[in-house]
Order: structure tokens, then sequence, then C-alpha cells
């Protein structure tokens, strides 16, 4: 494929460079967001400079790259079943899981707003509807609550991997929002549980 030996490298290592998701990179070069080359074979194979120059000066901001890296992550979880092991999700009918992702992808926008401003009355919007959700799927407060760090596991992983990929005070402001965010959004679980 190219002129040098060593210049083509496949989607792990194109992630470990990048400290992203193998699932991450795939999809970033299936929407054109990342440039690829595929072999005969249909591997996906990336130019290491060109990875490089992406991990040095990202075209998405932080807060794109967490939102890409927790979709991949989660999409993985559902793909090898890990989601079915979890008994609060097993608690959730068909609905009530297109709810809990639709309240997932507004809890994702909100985190990509939190470089601008923080929103813990949009925190706790979402934490009352995560917690209409499970009451309505008879989950308890404790799975309830268990859902929710399932998920915030993602997003903080996210968050650490883009320390890894851009480290910093950008970094560091991002981590403390997030955090405050999803600690808002944790209490009104637990708030709406208390009043139900």
């Amino acid at each position: 494929m190219a002129d040098q030996p060593g210049e083509w490298i496949g989607l792990s290592e194109a992630a470990g460079l990048l400290g992203v998701h193998p699932s991450t990179v795939r999809s970033w070069a299936d929407s054109g967001k990342l440039p690829v080359h595929r072999t005969a074979g249909g591997h996906r194979r990336f130019i290491r400079s060109e990875i490089e120059t992406l991990r040095r000066g990202p075209e998405a901001s932080g807060a794109q790259f967490v939102i890409e890296n927790v979709i991949g992550r989660t999409r993985l979880e559902v793909a090898e079943g890990r989601l079915e092991d979890q008994a609060w999700y097993r608690r959730l009918t068909e609905p009530q899981r297109e709810a809990y992702r639709d309240e997932s992808h507004r809890l994702l926008q909100q985190v990509g707003e939190l470089i601008e401003a923080e929103s813990s009355e949009e925190a706790r919007q979402i934490g009352r509807e995560y917690a209409r959700i499970s009451l309505d799927a008879g989950m308890s407060l404790v799975e309830a609550v268990e859902a929710f760090l399932f998920f915030r596991g993602f997003l903080m992983e996210s968050i650490n991997s883009l320390h890894e990929a851009q480290s910093g005070s950008a970094w560091t402001q991002f981590y403390r929002q997030a955090s405050l965010f999803t600690d808002s959004l944790l209490v009104s679980i637990v708030e709406s549980y208390q009043l139900a």
C-alpha cells in the first residue's frame, strides 16, 4: 500500500494512538471524519502521519471526542450482549430501553455543551426522566443508580481517554464540569425516587 514499510496501521493501532475505542475510530472512518483506506480484503488501514496529525490537533472538539467514544463503547456493550447481564437492563421493556437511549443522547448533548456553560437544571430534568423510566420498569432505587453508574462509567472512561490524547487545563475544566453535571443528575434520580 504505502511506499515506506510501517506507514500503514490498522484499526487497533490507530485507536491506541488517538486514545479512543476502536469502534470510535471505525465510526469516524465510516462517516468520513477520518481518512481511511481499504485493503483488497476490505480491512481498514490508516496512514500513521494522518493519525498523528489528528492526535496533535484534532478536528473534533473534546466534547465530540467524548461523545463518539461513549457511543462506540455503548454499541460494543450492546453488540456483545453485556447489557443483558445487568439485572436492571433486563427489567426494561423495549419501549423503555428506547426511552433510556433517548435520554442518554440528550445527556451526551448536554455534556457537549458543558465546555460552554454548566447546566445543572438540565441535568436535574434528565435525572427526573431517568427516574420516571426506572420507576415505570419497577426498578428499585439501587437498580436505578446501578444503571446510571453503568453509563456514567463509559462517560468518565471516555473523558479519561481525552486526557490521554489532550492533557492540559482544558481537560481538567471539562472533567470538573462533567463530574458536577453527572452528580446533579444522580441527586435528581434519588430525589425523584424519594418523592415517588
